[in-house]
């Protein structure tokens, strides 16, 4: 039975919906090309985006390219994620000093099982294909390899702006780091991709899909880049690595605080690649602010209430902002702090660990000596201090950690 054809919007809405929020379309005229293609044939093109399973968490800095992939997918195109389960052992270097830890197959597939969940509260699951690139790359014979590596060159791979600064500073780089790009791009090959997706960083590693492409007698695909969102402290991109980022299955609480704690002069941005104003909207939001008719306070709950409402509903946005009010500005304990046992006298930072607020003890030192631990409301000093169970009591650890200290006796 043939496939069905398509009806396609055409070319020119196409083509503005697709340049939306896109930081560069190389090359344009193919693009063009392949969309006029479809249209004639009624066939979608293939849009392929690759996430790093590294970690569990997809979040908000890849809901900025997940969210140009739904575009395709809204103009009727086909979108493939693909879950990088087999590259992720390697371990993508891009902007790293040093290389990286390399995670197991069992590691990367574990946290690649939440991803379908995750990624379908931004795409569409009507037009979507998830995929372990695993299917193809650990079937390679050492032979394959050996001609895989035989496309490229060590000036060429040594171009990618990482590579070439670690080179020169003298830092090592592990020869299975040079492959990544190589090991990537057999992606965009294996699938025969007409698009990629990817942020600004991964430029290097989507034009070697190009070539790639071209060396198995593939048409190219098109690679689209998006603008990179800076993470919560505000001076580097959103990295599950560097733990500044928003996850998209963060609670609803945890996803407005974290949002009101970014710099005031991210908020532009923010909304731009976050909630997907267009640039009127963002420049209307700009003059307000610096005229003093938005408070910045004011501008940043507006966007962190449309940012949780986006992920779940504006009825439970307006209960996280509630709640917030509650715990940080009326200084409330919240409804559903878990309670913890103590049957005797503990040092209070080996009941920090033990509760599984801090992960050490000298984090839970360092935190009292900075004034971020309380019992009802006061703070602790001493370090070396011992809790002694007596009733019941609440203790707060940084800004958003609560647990109800209940004093019982054993047996």
């Amino acid at each position: 039975m043939a496939d069905k054809k398509i009806t396609f919007p055409p070319l020119n809405e196409q083509i503005d919906l697709i340049r939306r929020g896109t930081e560069e379309i190389i090359p344009e005229e193919e693009l063009e090309t392949k969309l006029k293609r479809s249209i004639e044939t009624g066939k979608p093109l293939d849009v392929k985006l690759g996430a790093d399973p590294s970690r569990p968490d997809l979040h908000l800095g890849h809901a900025v390219v997940l969210q140009k992939m739904r575009d395709f997918q809204d103009l009727g195109h086909q979108a493939i994620l693909i879950i990088g389960d087999f590259t992720a052992m390697i371990g993508d270097p891009s902007g790293g000093s040093k290389t990286r830890p390399a995670l197991t197959l069992e590691q990367t597939r574990q946290n690649g099982q939440t991803y379908f969940d995750q990624a379908t509260k931004i795409l569409s699951s009507k037009r979507l294909k998830i995929t372990n690139n695993s299917e193809w790359l650990a079937t390679m014979s050492f032979a394959n390899v050996i001609t895989l590596a035989s496309k490229y060159t060590v000036s060429q791979i040594l171009e990618r702006d990482d590579f070439s600064k670690r080179f020169k500073a003298e830092v090592p780089i592990s020869l299975h780091e040079l492959l990544y790009p190589l090991v990537q791009a057999m992606d965009s090959v294996a699938i025969k991709s007409d698009v990629e997706l990817g942020g600004t960083d991964q430029k290097f590693n989507l034009l070697v899909g190009r070539d790639l492409q071209r060396a198995h007698d593939q048409e190219p695909q098109v690679i689209i880049t998006c603008p990179l969102l800076v993470g919560t402290g505000g001076k580097e991109k959103m990295s599950k690595s560097l733990s500044n980022y928003v996850a998209l299955n963060d609670f609803p609480n945890e996803m407005y605080g974290k949002t009101l704690s970014i710099p005031d002069e991210l908020m532009p941005d923010w909304f731009r690649l976050t909630l997907f104003y267009n640039d009127n909207e963002v420049e209307e939001l700009k003059k307000a602010f610096e005229s003093g008719e938005f408070h910045p306070r004011d501008l940043k709950r507006r966007l962190a209430r449309e940012l949780v409402a986006r992920y779940t509903s504006k009825k439970t946005a307006q209960r996280a902002e509630e709640e917030f009010d509650r715990i940080f500005i009326k200084k409330d304990v919240p409804d559903d702090v878990d309670a913890w046992s103590v049957t005797e006298p503990i040092a209070l930072t080996q009941l920090m660990v033990d509760a599984g607020m801090i992960s050490s003890k000298g984090e839970a030192r360092r935190l009292i000596e900075g004034g971020g631990v309380s019992i009802d409301s006061e703070k602790v000093a001493n370090p070396q201090l011992v809790y002694e169970p007596k009733g019941e009591a609440i203790l707060k650890v940084g800004k958003r950690k609560f647990l109800r200290l209940v004093a019982s006796v054993e047996g």
